[in-house]
């Protein structure tokens, strides 16, 4: 099953397309990335969703929000698209909810596979920055599809 998975930003989001392993990742502006989703034919589209857990939230909490309900209704099928919360991501790869990203980003390469080189690429060769949390998202999206 392929997934496009996305960790949105106010001005440029992470994404990661995936079946199993990594086939691209980056860091690309919104916009940009908006005309991906809607012409991705993947199986499934995956975005982290935002949860405050009673935090205060600032503007840029609320942008991404927007960017969220964006990339959701540019999918072909808006109302299957699986919204994934960080916790979720954490659970997924079997690790406490206090887990940092240093934890999270050590658990997708020990579940996933290493960077490698760029002679010998592993399994997340190229993934960097917020293409990371993209990854986890899509690894949490696949547990929840079976995969």
């Amino acid at each position: 099953m392929r997934i496009l998975a996305i960790d949105p930003g106010t001005t440029q989001s992470g994404f990661v397309l995936y079946d199993g392993k990594v086939l691209s990742s980056g860091v690309m502006p919104n916009e940009d990335l908006l005309r991906v989703v809607e012409d991705d034919r993947s199986d499934a589209l995956a975005i982290e969703k935002i949860v405050s857990y009673g935090n205060v939230v600032n503007n840029d909490t609320f942008d991404t929000c927007e960017w969220i309900g964006r990339f959701q209704q540019a999918w072909a099928c808006p109302g299957e698209v699986i919204k994934i919360k960080r916790l979720e991501v954490k659970k997924a790869l079997g690790l406490m909810g206090s887990a940092k990203d240093k934890d999270v980003n050590g658990a997708i390469l020990a579940l996933v596979g290493p960077k490698g080189t760029k002679r010998a690429p592993g399994p997340t060769y190229g993934v960097s920055s917020h293409a990371w949390a993209a990854l986890g998202v899509a690894y949490a999206a696949s547990k929840q599809l079976g995969g």
